[in-house]
């Protein structure tokens, strides 16, 4: 492979937020998980775990985090005592790690802002809440692609199972558009362990980090929304 081949095959990779249904043939979900094996790992412990959901199953995985994520609402919409009854009522998130916790300063301006311009270019305004939920939703939808994936982190290599998992992850991702297959990672799958834990029998020892999307990318306009990519920043040498 040549360098522009490379870099060519890693602008094209971009997360799509509306698919087509059509399934991912199980051969080339296989040939992509072989891919991702051969990212580089720590001491070569390979400390995460993936599991995917197809068809029936998928569809389950969809209409199950809805229901949570409809539960939250009052609490994502800052309604006091919201989070009590989400305790009360056993509807509290679960997930092994808190998704909706506040950012860093210096990191959060970025987050506002590629939001900001999500919603822009779909025509939601800032005060349209209901348009906004729809938005968020279509996360746990997975956005109506036809492979959900999770990834799985072993809670007694952290943080170092975490870069592991986020390289494989990467190269996961990139073998899927070398294979004509679409991706969008989903963070929010993570916020509860409920959904996933009635469908998967994970080890005692692994912790739900994130989802994904695996599929083929609709005409949606959605699907024309590039984010900025800021360059690399590098840590400046002592003078």
């Amino acid at each position: 492979m040549n360098p522009e081949a490379f870099s060519d095959l890693a602008t094209a990779r971009h997360s799509v937020r509306d698919f087509r249904p059509d399934p991912v043939p199980s051969q080339v979900l296989d040939a992509i998980l072989d891919d991702a094996r051969q990212a580089p790992s720590w001491s070569n412990t390979r400390p995460f775990m993936v599991a995917l959901a197809t068809g029936e199953r998928a569809d389950r995985l969809r209409s199950a985090y809805i229901a949570e994520f409809d539960a939250t609402l009052p609490f994502q919409h800052k309604e006091p005592g919201a989070m009590a009854r989400l305790v009360l009522s056993g509807k509290a998130p679960d997930g092994d790690y808190r998704t909706w916790a506040p950012y860093p300063a210096e990191l959060l301006p970025h987050s506002q802002a590629v939001g900001g311009q999500l919603y822009a270019h779909m025509g939601i305004a800032r005060d349209d809440r209901e348009a906004r939920d729809a938005a968020t939703r279509r996360n746990c939808e997975a956005f109506g692609a036809p492979v959900i994936g999770f990834v799985l982190i072993h809670k007694g290599l952290m943080p170092f199972a975490a870069l592991d998992a986020g390289i494989m992850l990467q190269t996961l991702f990139l073998s899927a558009k070398a294979h004509g297959v679409d991706s969008c990672p989903l963070g929010v799958l993570a916020t509860w362990r409920r959904p996933f834990d009635a469908e998967f029998e994970a080890p005692a020892d692994y912790r739900l980090i994130t989802g994904f999307a695996l599929g083929y990318a609709s005409d949606a306009p959605v699907n024309d929304f590039r984010a900025e990519r800021r360059p690399v920043r590098l840590v400046p040498t002592h003078s």
